[in-house]
């Protein structure tokens, strides 16, 4: 298994942020990545508007899991719809 770092930006609603996050967690762990740390980055301004929005939740997730899953993981993310943004990124070793 990798080491990715997961940047994940979602709406400022609440109830979307709470259930973005919950989908992603779930859906992390339906396949096979395991959370090793998380860091709840807060409130920020977007360089460019998102889905018609200025200001968005920022939240870093770290961690482990096997390529062939980020793919799966890549395809799932795009129909969460509580999920502005997101990029993985690979770790060095």
């Amino acid at each position: 298994m990798r080491q990715y770092e997961l940047m994940v930006i979602f709406p400022l609603e609440e109830d979307q942020h709470k259930a973005g996050r919950e989908q992603l967690l779930a859906d992390l762990g339906n396949n096979g990545a395991e959370i090793v740390k998380t860091d709840e980055i807060g409130d920020k301004d977007l360089a460019y508007e998102v889905k018609k929005r200025k200001r968005a939740k920022y939240a870093l997730f770290l961690i482990k899991a096997d390529p062939e899953k980020i793919v799966t993981l890549d395809r799932i993310f795009k129909l969460n719809a509580n999920l502005l943004k997101y990029l993985f990124v690979k770790l060095e070793e």
